[in-house]
């Protein structure tokens, strides 16, 4: 009996998620509740565990974005062995091949395929999947299978575009490709892309042609309808070639053709003379091949020129989006000023030892930063506020979005109720809330909400920026590096550590005399930090 692993609800807002990675390989044997995937959302990363115990059997692929709700995998039960093709039903019949064995004879060779019975005839209509239950239409991007080619089920033949992610069109049968839909056309669900025309008589001897060859290749490994099949990236780099897959071996999964499988048939096409083992070493590490029967080509002297191509994660493609949103929904401004840290580091330095022998933790320039934010909101109300529709929302609490570099791009956790905590808890609060974000343990919840933003550009070497609105915030206050600087002081000039600091606003409810003075009021409280304690 199978059990069905579907993608889990992991948040209101959330409609799809990224299949990062398998923890565990198709076929392997899981226990309940251990840990088999790594999905990904624009917010976060989630573990998806086996539901019961048994044996694994991959449905989606890594990379793959999947609508909540979507099948990820089945897990057969103990008891039952996992289906091979010496177990298959006797009527789809699957070879297996085995290295150096004698080929078949001619009169033999003709029932040998690759696909099942039921595409030796008639015609199957490929329909727009639903992708996501707020996608109506997508844009057919580009067709990876030619009209006339033969395909292999489950092989992608086309990607399919929305306005929130791309997806791969997969044959539901093997047989031959009858195109309907053209490239860059907008289709409804549900409209026909495709029809895949059940494989011929012409066509059923090149199968086991193409099995006989494949045999070398697989080490004795049985083909599968992966065998020879180009991942996307691979698909792309021999379309740019003008490659041919029956002349590349491909080393991925099930015999599917890698991105390196590409590379490496790209070098060897430039020069056929070098083996594939000195190739491959030219796939890590990129020369200019000079071909025996071409001119040699100039010498370059600035090395190789490669690029190198990455599909952007979920939490990129999201970001990107919102900030583009941002600059076009908001009248945004920034106003600058700058701030005497002397008196926040002679603090430090006086008491940093005391301080976290007693609270645990190191006392940083976060937590004075907040609590001066936290007072000038006090002042300034309106620059804690936000827009919701024709209304103005203003919040008589202060809860401090802190931006963090986390390992798979930026996140902004919260800390709730900052205007009520001490300096030590903050800087707990900030370790604990880094630490995470490290980690990729971020919740949902610890990164929602907010109503004031700090960013700090410092620890990275910043001088001076204009940091962008974490929508639907009004403000966000930019830290940046501190540097030793000649300033005037009582006629004096003295040299002090000196950092710029930038507040962006929303001048659509922030106006200049409010974004101007709550600046003021934060620059004050930092270069006379008694004021914090004492609340004046």
């Amino acid at each position: 009996m199978s059990l069905t692993i579907k993608v889990p609800p992991v948040g209101e807002s959330i409609t799809e998620v990224t299949l990062s990675s398998w923890i565990k390989k198709d076929g392997d044997q899981v226990k309940m509740d251990e840990v088999i995937a790594e999905l990904e959302s624009d917010k976060a990363t989630f573990e998806l565990t086996a539901e019961k115990a048994g044996i694994l059997k991959t449905v989606a692929k890594e990379g793959d974005t999947l609508p909540i709700g979507a099948v990820v995998a089945n897990i057969e039960e103990n008891g039952a062995a996992p289906v091979t093709k010496e177990s298959a039903p006797a009527a789809q019949p699957q070879p297996k091949v085995v290295a150096n064995a004698p080929a078949p004879a001619p009169a033999e060779a003709t029932p040998v395929s690759s696909a099942p019975a039921s595409s030796a005839g008639g015609s199957l209509e490929v329909k727009v999947p639903t992708v996501g239950e707020s996608i109506t239409e997508v844009t057919l991007s580009r067709w990876i299978k030619k009209d006339g080619d033969t395909v292999a089920m489950d092989e992608a033949i086309a990607e399919l575009e929305s306005d929130k992610a791309t997806f791969e069109l997969t044959a539901e049968k093997a047989g031959v490709l009858k195109i309907i839909a053209k490239e860059g056309d907008t289709l409804p669900i549900g409209a026909v892309v495709c029809t895949i025309e059940g494989a011929g008589a012409t066509k059923a001897a090149e199968p086991a042609a193409a099995v006989n060859n494949a045999a070398p290749a697989n080490n004795g490994k049985e083909v599968s309808y992966a065998s020879g099949t180009p991942s996307p990236a691979a698909a792309k780099i021999l379309a740019e070639k003008g490659l041919d897959t029956k002349g590349v071996t491909g080393t991925g999964v099930a015999g599917r053709i890698t991105k390196e499988d590409a590379l490496l048939a790209e070098k060897i096409s430039e020069n056929p003379q070098v083996s594939k083992e000195a190739q491959q070493a030219t796939v890590t590490t990129p020369k200019p091949a000079i071909s025996s029967s071409k001119p040699a080509a100039p010498a370059e002297t600035s090395g190789a020129r490669t690029d190198r191509r990455e599909k952007m994660s979920s939490l990129r493609k999201t970001v990107a989006k919102r900030l583009v949103a941002v600059k076009n929904e908001t009248a945004m401004l920034t106003t600058f000023n700058e701030v005497d840290m002397s008196p926040i580091m002679e603090i430090r330095s006086k008491y940093k030892d005391k301080f976290k022998e007693k609270h645990g933790v190191g006392l940083g320039f976060m937590s004075f930063f907040t609590k001066a934010v936290c007072e000038a909101l006090k002042d300034w109300p309106a620059v804690g506020a936000r827009i919701e529709g024709e209304e103005v929302v203003y919040s008589n609490f202060a809860d401090i979005s802190i931006a963090v570099s986390a390992p798979k791009g930026l996140v902004v956790p919260v800390i709730r109720n900052a205007e009520s905590m001490s300096l030590a808890e903050i800087e707990k609060a900030v370790a604990a809330l880094a630490v995470k974000a490290r980690e990729n343990k971020l919740t949902i919840e610890e990164m929602t909400g907010g109503t004031f933003t700090i960013t700090n550009g410092g620890v990275f070497g910043s001088m001076l920026s204009t940091p962008i609105l974490n929508s639907p915030q009004s403000a966000i206050l930019g830290m940046h590096n501190i540097i030793e600087r000649p300033v005037a002081v009582n006629g004096q000039v003295v040299i002090r550590p000196m950092m710029y600091l930038a507040l962006s606003y929303d001048h659509r409810i922030v106006d200049g005399r409010e974004s101007v003075s709550f600046l003021v009021r934060v620059k004050q409280l930092l270069e006379d930090p008694a004021r914090l304690l004492l609340g004046v």
